[in-house]
């Protein structure tokens, strides 16, 4: 098992980016080093199960979060101000490997997928690759980080499936440029047909409902081309080759 900390991070501040969504950024001591594509176990004061949550961003000083308000335990998160504290469980599973790609990456998000992707686009860049990126959302009212992707000076190609912003349809009917490895993160239709559309090699960060989010407890288990796999800790990060759609 990779080495999992539990640590407790005060709340720098918790806002709204649309209806729904909000920016969790978190600061303290003991924060780990992160790669891109794993994620955290937030606790929820009042709730047992702690609930699972990509990082947007990390640095040793502080940690960013983007999260929806779907449920109580979110809705609960969602009203939480500054100076409270949370307890997380981190780092958790494996991320994507910014090394596979040699010289041009393409980035796929569709939702709350493109908040691990920018962690990823900032490393990326880091490491002198060129960065192209397509964000998928249902409605313009949906879109989120897509002034962050601007500011690192990738200019995201936005899809939305109502036609209210960017291109109408799906994140196929996106123009592709040329690239030589690419990554995708969302809901699991968008992901499939991203990886059947591609020629190319790539990798997916897939999502399953889970328990421990350290690989104790089997529960977030999927079939892939080398036998069954956790989620939580052999992934959320696998080829493109390796899954079994």
């Amino acid at each position: 098992m990779p080495n999992i900390s539990k640590i407790s991070l005060e709340i720098r501040s918790n806002e709204p980016l649309n209806r729904n969504c909000f920016r969790l950024e978190m600061c303290g001591d003991g924060i780990p080093a992160f790669s891109p594509g794993q994620f955290v176990q937030l606790g929820i004061p009042g709730k047992f199960l702690k609930r699972p949550i990509s990082v947007c961003d990390a640095d040793g000083e502080h940690i960013v979060l983007i999260y929806k308000a779907v449920g109580e335990g979110t809705e609960i998160l969602s009203g939480l101000s500054g100076g409270s504290r949370l307890e997380l469980l981190a780092p958790l599973g494996r991320g994507f490997s910014a090394e596979a790609c040699k010289r041009s990456a393409l980035l796929t998000g569709g939702g709350l997928g493109s908040a691990p992707l920018l962690f990823l686009c900032k490393t990326l860049l880091g490491a002198g690759k060129k960065v192209n990126a397509v964000l998928c959302f249902n409605t313009a009212a949906d879109v989120v980080l897509a002034d962050e992707y601007k500011k690192l000076d990738v200019e995201p190609q936005i899809v939305t499936l109502d036609g209210s912003m960017g291109i109408k349809g799906y994140a196929t009917d996106a123009v592709f440029p040329g690239h030589d490895f690419f990554y995708t993160c969302g809901p699991l239709p968008m992901m499939r047909a991203v990886c059947n559309t591609l020629p190319g090699p790539g990798q997916a960060s897939m999502e399953e409902r889970m328990g421990c989010g350290a690989g104790y407890c089997y529960g977030c288990t999927i079939k892939t081309a080398d036998g069954p796999a956790r989620v939580c800790a052999d992934g959320p990060v696998f080829d493109k080759d390796k899954l079994l759609w």
